[in-house]
């Protein structure tokens, strides 16, 4: 029998009608519980009786950082419609193609990326678009609402979400999130950070990233908690509310880059982290020296490692071990199975290297309109995560590579066969590689090796506005390499650990002579 799916904010809503939920910093909103549940109510109306919203139409968002985008969620889950977070970074043909492939019934988007936004639904035949902000269409369908009647008989296994990831065979995959998913993330990880309803969290990731929505957003939202909305991530500005007594922040969820920024920045020796019970750290790995400088500052920063598959949460480094165990990604979370699988599929020894795979009712049941890839990243219910993995005598997990090409940036995976589907647009370019190299700011950045066409012209600067135009800002390459051919093996293939292995040391040769 499935099990119903019960909302948080409605729950909320009549045991804590006072507390404060959300803060919206840029607009300087604030909603208790119950003006949030209210909200959520007369949106989902106003979708189903306004807009014909119903059970399993997709609805997408196109914001910056707003409280909005989460009563979007809610109201999605009272009519049992899918929620489809969109990533703000996107060009419009990448938004296009994703948009083509959830057909969402209604853009819902900000003014900032308005052009963009309507540009999407011209494209895609999408009908209908509702504004944000004051004076917006969302605004005034809310006003004109009546609550909702009736709230739509979800359960645990039907579909919430549809999150794009970057995919291996260049274009984008729809990762199916169901309710229950986001239920299972607030229990797995609501231990290890010890989140209630005291915490306050500042979510500065974005959320159409499962780390800004998942991590800790709709965990403290689950637990009763309240949550501040960062429009925007400033270092400068995050310090200044985490210093601030008045806010009372006392959870906060980085990746890398973001508590390097915050390092570097000129407050930080001055700041006042004592208030911090949680500062979580995930999306790429993080350089042990980083967690020696805020761990100097008093604070142990929890590791962890997931995927938007896995909603997140897999492997939880607990804070006791936080220092002890730097590198490590942790254990495996309450709710969740794992395994460290050789190629011929038998189960790895103890720090033997080899695939994690992540089985349990925190996984995906697949990719919305993806049959072949939803048949190659499972071995029965067990989701191969690509990430080659080791785990110790004391049973703590290492991430030490990842199987698959793919590469991290600034905490935003980037999968090099979409970046070389685009670069082979250029019809003067022959064949087209691309690898992620060491980057000590974003993590790794990515390096294009590009072999011309007899005859043809191609210079730097024509492939950097290429691809400027046609993908987002953190999956262009930052460097460019020219070659005559590219290696291959016997199969035809191009040698990709050749390209490593020339390039990385090439690269590295650049950095010295440029700091010399």
């Amino acid at each position: 029998m499935a099990v119903r799916y019960y909302d948080w904010i409605v729950h909320h809503g009549r045991r804590t009608p006072e507390k404060v939920a959300v803060i919206d910093l840029a607009s300087e909103r604030r909603f208790t519980y119950a003006q949030l549940d209210g909200r959520v109510s007369r949106l989902a109306s106003f979708l189903r009786h306004s807009l014909k919203v119903s059970r399993g139409d997709r609805v997408a968002v196109l914001a910056l950082n707003t409280t909005d985008t989460l009563e979007v969620q809610f109201a999605c889950g009272r009519l049992g419609a899918i929620f489809v977070p969109l990533n703000t970074r996107l060009t419009v043909p990448e938004l296009q193609f994703i948009t083509a492939d959830c057909a969402p019934k209604v853009m819902i988007h900000d003014t900032d990326l308005a052009e963009t936004a309507l540009a999407v639904a011209r494209l895609c035949g999408i009908a209908t678009s509702l504004l944000l902000g004051p004076g917006g269409s969302y605004e005034a369908g809310i006003a004109a609402a009546r609550p909702l009647e009736t709230i739509e008989q979800v359960t645990l296994d039907d579909v919430s979400t549809i999150m794009y990831t970057s995919g291996t065979t260049g274009h984008p995959k729809g990762a199916t999130i169901t309710h229950g998913m986001t239920f299972w993330n607030c229990v797995n990880l609501g231990g290890p950070a010890c989140i209630g309803p005291a915490s306050v969290l500042l979510t500065v990731l974005p959320l159409f990233h499962t780390g800004g929505l998942n991590c800790y957003t709709n965990p403290v939202l689950h637990a009763g908690g309240t949550v501040m909305i960062m429009r925007a991530f400033d270092p400068g500005t995050a310090l200044g509310l985490i210093n601030d007594p008045a806010q009372g922040i006392n959870v906060f969820f980085g990746v890398p880059a973001i508590y390097q920024f915050m390092a570097q920045h000129p407050a930080f020796a001055t700041t006042d982290l004592s208030r911090l019970i949680v500062g979580g750290v995930g999306g790429a790995p993080m350089p042990v020296p980083l967690l020696k400088v805020w761990e100097a500052r008093g604070v142990a920063l929890q590791q962890g490692y997931g995927m938007t598959e896995t909603s997140p949460a897999v492997l939880v480094l607990d804070r006791e071990d936080a220092a002890r165990k730097a590198g490590s990604a942790g254990k495996p979370v309450l709710h969740t199975e794992v395994r460290i699988v050789r190629p011929d599929g038998s189960d790895a020894d103890v720090g033997e290297l080899g695939e994690l795979w992540v089985k349990g009712p925190n996984i995906t049941p697949g990719y919305w309109n993806r049959p072949e890839a939803n048949k190659s990243s499972f071995t029965d219910g067990w989701l191969h995560t690509g990430d080659a993995t080791r785990v110790d005598e004391e049973g703590f997990y290492y991430i030490v590579d990842r199987w698959k090409d793919m590469y991290i940036s600034g905490g935003e995976n980037v999968y090099p066969a979409e970046v070389e589907n685009v670069l082979h647009q250029l019809t003067a370019i022959a064949e087209a590689a691309v690898i992620g190299l060491p980057d000590p700011q974003w993590g790794e950045v990515g390096l294009a090796i590009v072999a011309v066409k007899p005859g043809q012209k191609l210079t730097e600067a024509d492939v950097f506005a290429h691809c400027a135009a046609n993908l987002a800002r953190f999956k262009c390459p930052r460097q460019i390499r020219f070659v005559e051919a590219l290696p291959r093996n016997a199969t035809g293939k191009i040698h990709k650990p050749t390209l490593r292995k020339e390039f990385s040391v090439a690269s590295e040769v650049d950095k010295k002579v440029a700091n010399a």
